[in-house]
This record gives structure tokens, sequence and C-alpha cells, in this order.
């Protein structure tokens, strides 16, 4: 169980420290282009995924904080159950993480900073960090695990 608490709690620092690097190196729209196809950026995200809600008034920062908090005891829960099955708890490791280093954003912000901006020709990504990259990440082996692994 500690290991894959670690592993969130890398994810967790990665991400602030990613998200700080880049508050101090940028000022809000600021867009630093990388490639033809990546710019880093500094973007708040007031809502969820992709801006879900992000224009809804305030009272989603706290649906959002209280959903990631109540999804963080269920993952425990389900660490704690499933220890022993190495790619279920790794995507939850990394889901967990993802949550814990955005829910810090919305408290102590009231939004989550975002800096990856990846575009192409006339197609825009929405910008995103590295706890929504983990929370896909994640997301993805637990897709995978469900059809390979049955649960009891």
């Amino acid at each position: 169980m500690r290991n894959w608490l670690g592993l969130s709690a890398i994810v967790i620092a990665l991400d602030l420290y990613t998200k700080h690097l880049v508050q101090a190196a940028l000022v809000y729209g600021e867009h630093h282009a990388l490639t033809s196809f990546f710019d880093l950026v500094l973007f708040h995200n007031e809502g969820a995924a992709f801006s879900f809600l992000a224009g809804a008034g305030g009272w989603q920062r706290i649906f959002f904080s209280v959903f990631a908090l109540a999804a963080a005891g269920i993952i425990v829960h389900l660490l704690r159950k499933h220890q022993g099955q190495t790619l279920f708890c790794l995507a939850l490791s990394l889901v967990l993480g993802g949550a814990l280093g955005n829910l810090y954003d919305r408290l102590t912000l009231g939004y989550v900073v975002d800096f990856l901006f990846f575009h192409y020709q006339s197609w825009y990504w929405p910008a995103f960090n590295v706890a929504d990259s983990a929370i896909t990440a994640g997301v993805t082996l637990l897709l995978w695990d469900s059809f390979k692994t049955p649960r009891t």
C-alpha cells in the first residue's frame, strides 16, 4: 500500500513543481512556443476537464473539491482491498495523485493551473497539466485492466 501511495505522492509533487515553474516563468495567458505543435502557456481552469463548467459562477469549485475528496477516499479503499493487483493499483495511484494535485490548486488558488498546450494548424487541444496527464493515463490503464481481469 505504501508504494502505491508513494507513487501518488510523486505525481502530486511533480504536478505542483511543474505548475510552480510555469507560474514563475510566464504571465497569465502567455504562450511560449517550443515546437510548431506545442506551447507552454499559463491558463487558469475554474472548471473540470476541458474547462467544463468553468463559467458556472463559483459553486463548481466546491463541487469538484468534494468530488475529488470522495474519489480519493474510494481509491484508497480500493488500493487496500486490491494491493496485489499491480496494473489496477498503478492506475488508481495515478488517478489519485492527479486528483489530489488538481484539488490542491482548487483549494489554494480557486482554479487549476494548466500549461501544456498542443495544436496543429487551426486545431487546438485544451491546455492541461501533469495531474490531468496522470488521470488520463490512470483511467486508460483502468479500462485496459477491466478487459483483462475479473474483479471479486
